[in-house]
């Protein structure tokens, strides 16, 4: 039987056997009620672990992020985001249809916005406009290779933010990959944000889960919007016990999976088919294929030899590493891609 590397994305992860232990284990509750005990803890610990007043446990980052649009806006307001952000791009038109606001799109190198563009893009307190009210950052950048914030710029897009009495928000979902090469501290990376979501999933090997982090009083009406979307859960417990197992033993790996990544994206580099490479400073390698490529045809190839990947544009392919790819994977990997030029 072939063996299967899967580089689609780092959430096709399975629990390993000491996070299924840990599950098996849990004290559960019923969560809608508050007494759940393992999700209260997994929302004190990520709490705390943040620097925020309080947390709230969510199936997923797509329901983390929607949920504080809602919270931080109303009908007729606008969000300012990259043009290639998850909320834009992967919510399935949520900012919309959940809290009837409009994004303002800014295009931005490898997805990380300036303050000046910020700034810049602020409407006038003019009845003809409407009302700008969050920024939404994404850190790492999906669309942008995995791309890292400067911590200093988003100091800088803070600053803007006060001054104009914006919310700023982070799409964190895979904020420990971004603290990795940083070096912040988890606390220290989202000290700037009135909300973050977090995704388990990603990176940390939970099998689901996102948690979403603020203010007291933000967490209590984030509740009762999780509520009105159908985001409320019992026994939880057993889920919740996967995210505390993953961030007291999964976070210092991820440098692996970094370096893991830079070792593909140095192969692809220098193969004759390959346009360009993005910079790989996480996890995720995003590379082009020569416009004479068929990229579908190139992806089947790489299927027909168990290497699964994901398109991103018409000559775009990703790979994402993981905790379930190791060193021989990725030769195995950079063999066929020389083989296949």
């Amino acid at each position: 039987m072939q063996k299967i590397i899967d580089l689609r994305s780092d959430t096709v992860t399975k629990p390993t056997p000491a996070m299924l232990q840990a599950m098996m284990d849990a004290k559960v509750g019923d969560d809608v009620f508050g007494d759940d005990p393992t999700v209260n803890e997994l929302e004190s610990f990520s709490a705390k672990l943040f620097g925020k007043e309080a947390a709230l446990f969510c199936t997923s980052g797509t329901m983390t992020n929607q949920i504080a649009i809602n919270v931080h806006t109303r009908p007729g307001n606008e969000v300012v985001c990259s043009q290639y952000s998850h909320i834009y791009q992967y919510e399935g038109g949520g900012v919309a249809s959940n809290s009837g606001v409009q994004v303002k799109l800014l295009p931005a190198e490898r997805g990380l916005l300036t303050a000046k563009q910020v700034l810049e893009a602020i409407n006038p307190d003019d009845v003809h406009l409407p009302k700008t009210v969050l920024v939404s950052l994404e850190n790492t950048h999906n669309r942008g290779g995995g791309s890292v914030y400067n911590p200093e710029e988003i100091k800088s897009i803070k600053q803007v933010c006060q001054a104009y009495r914006l919310k700023l928000h982070l799409d964190g979902a895979r904020l420990f990959n971004a603290t990795t090469v940083t070096g912040e501290t988890a606390s220290e990376s989202v000290a700037h944000f009135d909300s973050v979501s977090v995704c388990l999933s990603k990176g940390l090997g939970c099998p689901v889960g996102s948690l979403l982090l603020g203010s007291k009083s933000f967490i209590h009406e984030a509740r009762r919007v999780r509520k009105r979307y159908g985001g409320g859960w019992r026994q939880a417990g057993f889920l919740a016990a996967a995210g505390l197992y993953a961030l007291n033993h999964n976070i210092e790996r991820l440098k692996e999976d970094h370096r893991r990544a830079k070792h593909l994206a140095e192969t692809l580099t220098g193969l004759s088919y390959v346009e360009n490479v993005m910079p790989a400073e996480t996890s995720n390698v995003i590379f082009t294929l020569k416009p004479e490529i068929d990229a579908a045809v190139f992806q089947q190839k790489l299927t027909d030899h168990g290497i699964l990947t994901v398109r991103m544009g018409p000559t775009g392919i990703r790979f994402v590493t993981h905790l379930e790819i190791d060193d021989a994977m990725i030769e195995e990997v950079c063999k066929v891609m020389k083989g296949i030029g």
